[in-house]
């Protein structure tokens, strides 16, 4: 009996993580209507960031997103925001974390034109890199692809 009551404080203090766990997610289908509409002669990216990524310290991390080497924001988990870009050529970069792979993704933005990006944690050596361990790159979406996962994820609106 005195052990089960050693382990009642471990169970009270376990109990409401694991109910947060099972609450449900906000999510941003509703908010992402409410897009203002693109400005004529500029272009959109649209940013995300799967909720559901892979374990460990580097996906567990929030990084600052770069275009053209100036920030944009933070992409957490769950999340998708967008920036209205004057049409050229952007480069994408991620915050290195884990083991930095200098990942770059380069759009090329017309005017009137969305675009989808995605930052994934990826082992190094499947984006061939030489460097080993993981890190975050950028990686470009079709429309297709990125409708899916826009409809579970926290809208942050412009940024």
């Amino acid at each position: 009996m005195r052990r089960y009551r050693l382990l009642a404080p471990m169970w009270l203090g376990l109990g409401p993580l694991v109910l947060a766990g099972c609450a449900a997610q906000p999510t941003g289908t509703a908010s992402l209507a409410s897009a203002p509409t693109l400005q004529p002669g500029m272009a959109r990216v649209w940013v995300l960031r799967q909720p559901s990524a892979p374990g460990g310290n580097v996906a567990a991390a929030d990084p600052m997103v770069y275009a053209n080497g100036a920030s944009l924001a933070q992409s957490a988990q769950g999340t998708v925001f967008f920036h209205d870009f004057q049409p050229g050529t952007y480069r994408l970069t991620v915050q290195p974390y884990g083991t930095p792979a200098n990942l770059v993704d380069t759009l090329q933005l017309l005017p009137a034109t969305q675009a989808y990006v995605q930052v994934q944690a990826v082992p190094n050596w499947e984006m061939g890199s030489t460097a080993g361990g993981a890190s975050f790159a950028v990686l470009t979406m079709s429309p297709q692809e990125a409708q899916p996962y826009l409809q579970e994820m926290k809208y942050l609106g412009p940024r």
